[in-house]
């Protein structure tokens, strides 16, 4: 692959040809952004999901090496969601914070967001000082936030113009309560899942 593709190309084209070293190489000697190369660096990730045993570690270690060299923070906790993401989990606790049942417990009451809904998909356990998965909360947290905003999103669309010449009709306010329901849980998933990785 030519030394000036982008990085998403070089590292796709070595992901189709079994060459997973030389895909790391490349996310490894590329300057470490937040769109390019963290994508490039998922699709390395997605692969070596794949793999077990040593093939696995020989990937997954620089993978993981190459994160926790990261200046940017940001971009770092991102690599690391990404990668469980995918299956991949690079975190041994350096990365995201450590994260308690009762954190959490406090966290979805200052948000007032439901936990039995995040426990349809990530086992919670009961007592208040064992920790919970914090990266899969906070998964589970944006696939919620993110629904509930194309939902809010596809409801408005249906909705007349307000200067239009249609006038809204009952069935019409009663869209509009339902896409400020689903906006509304949509910025209480995004609060959880912004405080369980950053505290804020």
């Amino acid at each position: 692959m030519y030394a000036g593709a982008r990085v998403t190309d070089a590292v796709t084209f070595h992901r189709h040809r079994g060459e997973l070293k030389a895909a790391v190489r490349i996310v490894r000697f590329r300057e470490p952004e937040r769109l390019r190369w963290r994508t490039a660096v998922m699709g390395v990730n997605a692969s070596t999901g794949t793999l077990l045993g040593r093939p696995r570690m020989m990937v997954e270690e620089p993978i993981r090496e190459i994160v926790l060299d990261l200046s940017d923070l940001e971009l770092r906790r991102e690599v690391v969601l990404d990668a469980r993401r995918v299956g991949v989990d690079l975190d041994r606790g350096e990365i995201l914070p450590f994260r308690t049942m009762g954190d959490l417990r406090r966290m979805a009451f200052l948000t007032q967001t439901d936990l039995s809904w995040v426990a349809r998909h990530v086992a919670l356990p009961t007592d208040f000082e064992a920790p919970v998965d914090t990266a899969a909360v906070a998964l589970v947290g944006r696939a919620f936030a993110e629904h509930h905003r194309r939902r809010a999103q596809r409801l408005w669309l249906e909705l007349p113009d307000p200067e239009g010449p249609v006038r809204p009709t009952l069935h019409h306010e009663l869209l509009a309560e339902r896409a400020e329901l689903d906006h509304d849980l949509s910025r209480r998933w995004t609060a959880l899942s912004r405080a369980v990785v950053t505290g804020r």
